[in-house]
């Protein structure tokens, strides 16, 4: 058994004959500041749980040294961690928060602009009012005169 546990290890660590031909798995040279393809690939943990802690199983259920781990209680539960959870409802918190100050914001505008429109209206309505009032005295009058000129024609008529 140890003897396939260290052949294993072994054919492992040397590349197969794909890999020495793929460029990919020519070890690329890192520039300062840019992050290599296994920490992009990585996926930082949330909440209080170290990096470590989790297993370095694949998903057929074998270790990185090749040996069989058993299934029974070393994979992981299918639904969010309490952690992922929280920082899901904080998020969402968060979103409506912002989306709820925008909107105050949007009709604090749709209100000023309002009121700005109700100042314009209002004064154009006293200026038409004030219009009206000027032209039935202007109309009164006329037929005043109307009325005066055609009864004194009618009179020198007579």
């Amino acid at each position: 058994m140890q003897e396939q546990a260290t052949s294993s290890i072994a054919a492992s660590s040397i590349p197969s004959s794909s890999e020495r031909s793929s460029s990919s798995a020519l070890p690329l040279e890192v520039k300062e500041g840019m992050e290599s393809d296994d920490e992009i690939r990585r996926v930082p943990e949330m909440g209080g749980e170290a990096t470590g802690t989790t297993s370095a199983s694949g998903r057929d259920g074998t270790s990185a040294t090749g040996q069989v781990q058993p299934s029974a209680g070393t994979q992981r539960k299918r639904g969010r961690s309490p952690a992922d959870k929280e920082n899901k409802r904080l998020k969402r918190l968060l979103r409506n928060r912002v989306s709820a100050q925008q909107a105050r914001e949007r009709k604090k505008a749709y209100l000023i602009d309002l009121e700005a429109r109700v100042k314009e209206l209002e004064t154009k309505n006293a200026e038409l009012e004030e219009r009206l009032s000027t032209l039935q005295n202007e109309n009164q009058m006329l037929r005043h005169i109307l009325k005066n000129t055609t009864a004194g024609a009618q009179e020198g008529r007579k």
